[in-house]
């Protein structure tokens, strides 16, 4: 093994949540190899998440479900990878696919799980310990560097000032006076069955908004009819619409600002730990145990125990599979609301505290 690479590459081109989730080994590896450069292929869509990141060298594009689709974007992104002569391969996805392109790209050094599902084509294998968190078992891939970190280490994002002025401009824009009193709502998911009820999120949201808080609704433009419909049913002053209006990096800097984010077990939990505000997540068909639960201190997770049914899938999925939901229907407004006044009344606790 190289003791000191000059040139890391990382190929992590899963979900954004996964991406955020390989930041703390980038992190652990920049410390430990700092003259290094350290490139990084990721998704079009998590290429704007990583940007300004001070332990990335470069982004490498790879646009596996578009333009470089197929055969041809294997073999057109692994020449890209090759001229760059790279010491050193750290490959945290385990896609068959992932594997073929790092073989392709003749890089000698080579590191990932023992799920891969290429492992074959890789001279450095790690064991994959499904009871460690993915943050943990991610910065274990750095054990074939004698590298190893005994603190948590959590991912950060750094948005620019640009999106730092645009939100300034979002909040003023909405006459969200309460700025030192927000709570960010992420009611969306890409699998139906990771979403809480919208009813429910609405009832939350207006209990919170009765209680004086400035309520935001996050996330993409695929949650945008979401958080209209929360935003149009919960009619409150205190409740704004954000969904679909906002880039990966600005959401991450609006969250920044929140005393707490509430949110399914999705991207922006993993945005929410970056940025060191608190989290409550809510877990329906998946489970903590997989590895995703927010890593921050003061994050909760609120689910459904003692269910047989429950893990019914890794991802989550489109409908229930018995047709019950009762992981997500069992989960009361009521419930998550006193989990989030707990957060809260222990943060301004520490913070006595820390003033004396």
């Amino acid at each position: 093994m190289i003791k000191t690479p000059k040139k890391i590459l990382v190929f992590q081109s899963a979900f954004l949540g996964d991406v955020v989730l390989t930041l703390p080994m980038i992190q652990v590896l920049k410390r430990n190899f700092q003259h290094a450069e350290i490139d990084v292929v990721t998704t079009p869509t998590a290429a704007e998440l990583l940007q300004n990141h001070p332990s990335i060298s470069n982004v490498i594009v790879f646009d596996k479900r578009k333009s470089q689709k197929g055969i041809r974007g294997i073999f057109a992104l692994s020449k890209i990878l090759r001229k760059e002569n790279y010491d050193l391969a750290i490959v945290p996805h385990r896609s068959f696919r992932s594997a073929v392109i790092i073989a392709l790209s003749k890089i000698r050094e080579k590191i990932t799980f023992s799920t891969s599902a290429g492992k074959v084509f890789f001279n450095h294998i790690v064991p994959y310990i499904k009871e460690h968190h993915e943050v943990e078992r991610n910065i274990s891939l750095l054990a074939p560097l004698a590298i190893k970190t005994h603190k948590r280490e959590l991912p950060s994002l750094y948005p620019a000032l640009n999106e730092v002025n645009f939100v300034d401009k979002f909040l003023f824009e909405r006459e969200i006076l309460h700025q030192n009193k927000m709570i960010a709502v992420a009611p969306g998911s890409v699998w139906n069955t990771k979403r809480w009820l919208l009813e429910r999120f609405t009832e939350l949201s207006v209990l919170l908004a009765e209680d004086g808080w400035e309520i935001v609704l996050i996330g993409g433009k695929d949650d945008a009819e979401l958080g209209r419909s929360i935003y149009e049913i919960g009619k409150h002053k205190n409740i704004h619409d954000a969904t679909g209006k906002l880039s990966l990096l600005q959401s991450a800097e609006l969250i920044g600002r929140c005393n707490v984010l509430i949110t399914n077990d999705s991207a922006p939990l993993h945005f929410g730990v970056a940025m060191r505000t608190p989290v409550v997540a809510i877990f329906g068909a998946t489970i903590p145990a997989f590895g995703f639960a927010p890593y921050g201190k003061e994050d909760v997770v609120v689910e459904t125990h003692g269910l047989e049914c429950r893990p019914c899938a890794i991802h989550g999925g489109d409908k229930c599979p018995i047709g019950t939901f009762v992981c997500m229907k069992n989960i009361e407004a009521q419930t998550v609301y006193e989990k989030v006044q707990e957060i809260v009344k222990n943060i301004s606790s520490e913070r006595r505290k820390g003033a004396k």
